[in-house]
């Protein structure tokens, strides 16, 4: 460790580099609405998987019921892919064919 004490910095040229850091492109999750699954149920899965308060998850819910369709949110691919299949997967094994896409 005493080696590297009296070594003497080495600054740089001092010309600033830039680096670019490219930002993923995000995706919508949009859920459908169909005429079996439950209002409660969209309305847990919108609070425990995408992290909505209740109140959100109700307006969003409700927007489904009546326009058919609502983005519940923007995240980059991989996470809206995840999250979708997530949904889709505890959607099965509750028997329901809530539709979930990334778009």
């Amino acid at each position: 460790m005493s080696e590297f004490i009296n070594q003497p910095l080495h600054v740089g040229s001092g010309v600033a580099e830039t680096t670019s850091i490219e930002v993923p492109p995000e995706k919508d999750v949009v859920f459908y609405n169909d005429d079996y699954t439950t209002m409660e149920f969209v309305v847990e899965v919108l609070v425990s998987i995408f992290n909505k308060s209740h109140d959100d998850a109700e307006q969003l819910m409700t927007t489904v019921h009546n326009s058919g369709s609502a983005v519940v949110g923007t995240y980059t691919y991989d996470i809206a892919v995840s999250r979708t299949n997530l949904t889709r997967s505890i959607a099965k094994k509750n028997g329901f064919p809530l539709r979930v896409e990334v778009e």
